[in-house]
């Protein structure tokens, strides 16, 4: 167990390769109740979060339609990364991360407060959240909760709909399809029970790590921060810089192009790549923002930010232990939907 966000957190409950081959191939669920769940509504909810997010919520039409987005301060640092789910014009959802919850909601309020004071703005501790991952997780859940496959079979991926008092989300941070589960933090013991019953086994933050790392998702607090930018953190698709609208960050985005960027890492020496560990190229001096064992690909790989000449292909120098161990540039993600993809 480990703090994380302020929560007690597991690492492994076994092995950490075998639950991480175990969401990959079949599926596992993952207590992510850290995760904050934050209701935005009342009248001008959607204008006010075309002025909050660097994405553009006039994507989501369809009730339910969810979609992934940074929060920005006016010098373009990311705040958070996180998804805001569209119920209804006078209802967005949002889903925060466990360590920057608080700051995220104080920001969000003080906006609010500026530009649209008539808005309610709550966080939901009250609500715990279980994800379940991999090939199998739909059925599983299904075979968990009655009346789930019905009301869920023809939901698309990034979407989510209400089933009494849960909320069930087409949503994932492993690179496998399966539901992210919000449900009253008094029914979750009873769930996660239900869904081990089932067959479906816990998974740690370790596993997590290692494969959301492999489908080439960012961590926040390593990927991007504050003092980092979302065009220079591999977010540019999440930035929509081509409509007239106006974003927190959007004008220093513009005023300030992109040096550097983010790219895919494969270590071709033996080694293990880790966060901080300085990468050389030929056009100048990057570092490893998160690096693992993957095992899915049973070699090392990274992500790392890099000056923005570099290309797909180039072969570049890892600093470890005061070696130089040689890597190759790749595009990620490395891995999705149970198989590598370099």
């Amino acid at each position: 167990m480990v703090d994380f966000g302020g929560w007690d957190m597991p690492v492994n409950y076994g092995s950490q390769i075998d639950e991480h081959y175990q969401v990959r191939n079949d599926c596992g669920m993952f207590d992510v109740s850290h995760m904050r769940v934050v209701d935005i509504k009342g009248n001008g909810a959607r204008s006010f979060l075309r002025f909050l997010l660097a994405n553009n919520v006039d994507k989501l039409t369809l009730p339910g339609k969810a979609l992934y987005s940074c929060m920005l301060l006016e010098n373009g640092g990311v705040i958070d990364d996180l998804i805001v789910y569209f119920m209804n014009e006078g209802w967005f959802r949002i889903v925060v991360n466990a360590g920057t919850a608080d700051k995220d909601i104080a920001w969000m309020k003080q906006q609010a407060t500026q530009h649209a004071p008539q808005l309610n703005i709550a966080d939901h501790p009250e609500l715990a959240m279980i994800a379940v991952q991999g090939p199998n997780a739909r059925a599983k859940v299904w075979d968990a909760l009655p009346g789930s496959q019905e009301l869920t079979k023809r939901l698309v991926p990034f979407s989510a709909v209400e089933m009494g008092a849960m909320f069930i989300a087409r949503t994932g941070y492993t690179g496998e399809d399966g539901f992210e589960v919000m449900i009253p933090a008094k029914a979750a013991p009873y769930f996660w029970a239900t869904l081990a019953g089932k067959g479906v086994r816990p998974i740690g933050l370790g596993a997590r790590d290692t494969l959301r790392l492999e489908a080439g998702m960012n961590l926040y607090g390593q990927d991007m921060d504050e003092t980092i930018n979302p065009l220079e953190a591999g977010l540019t698709w999440t930035v929509d810089l081509k409509s007239e609208r106006d974003f927190i960050g959007k004008a220093a985005l513009l005023a300030n192009p992109p040096t550097r960027k983010l790219v895919g890492l494969v270590l071709l020496d033996r080694g293990v790549l880790r966060g901080h560990q300085q990468v050389h190229t030929a056009q100048g001096m990057g570092e490893i923002t998160s690096g693992s064992f993957s095992p899915t690909l049973n070699q090392s790989i990274a992500l790392a930010r890099v000056p923005k000449e570099v290309q797909i292909g180039d072969q570049v120098q890892v600093s470890i232990r005061d070696k130089m161990l040689a890597a190759k540039v790749v595009k990620y993600p490395f891995a999705r939907n149970g198989r590598g993809l370099i």
